[in-house]
């Protein structure tokens, strides 16, 4: 048969090696971002130490400001969580003083005491916090003690204020029942 063309049944066509180089693409493309995932996950399961002492440092940071508003107590009910937006919790009664100013510091006492998880929340925190004021023979507490509730993982700021014209010390704890390893 002169003038017909004879290109039947060719295994090793370039559609067969097209095909495969494709194949081969998706695979190394399916590996790669399979990696990519894995590495992330692995990341921020392990931050989470890295991100508890930043989020313990800038609360402990936050508590020693006015907040904001510089009034927020006036402005706040204590016990209704949707007068607690568009705020932020200082304790401090001007804003390059470390005195704490009781009216905030009992109104904060108060709104953990109504709704604990709505604090966190307000406060920026991630995980359970627990703040100690020490004065003297005073003790104050404010939110979930870590040592009632089985904590694995406590990550501690200390800062020296004052509190009724005496020195104190206010112990901001940022605490979970997960076990968090210092990577």
């Amino acid at each position: 048969m002169i003038g017909t063309n004879n290109v039947k049944a060719q295994f090793w066509s370039f559609d067969v090696i097209f095909a495969m180089v494709i194949f081969v693409l998706a695979l190394t493309l399916l590996g790669y971002t399979w990696y990519n995932i894995n590495n992330q996950l692995s990341l921020s399961y392990g931050g989470g130490a890295v991100i508890a002492q930043l989020q313990v440092h800038s609360l402990a940071q936050e508590l020693l400001s006015q907040g904001y508003p510089t009034g927020w107590t006036s402005i706040v009910n204590t016990t209704n969580t949707l007068t607690w937006n568009n705020m932020s919790i200082g304790l401090t009664t001007s804003s390059s003083s470390t005195t704490l100013s009781p009216q905030k510091l009992y109104a904060f006492m108060s709104m953990a005491n109504a709704n604990y998880q709505a604090t966190k929340q307000v406060l920026g925190v991630g995980y359970d916090y627990y703040i100690i004021i020490s004065s003297g023979g005073v003790n104050m507490t404010i939110g979930s003690n870590p040592n009632a509730n089985g904590a694995l993982s406590v990550y501690v700021e200390k800062r020296n204020i004052f509190f009724g014209g005496s020195p104190a010390t206010m112990t901001v704890e940022l605490w979970t029942n997960t076990a968090l390893a210092v990577t």
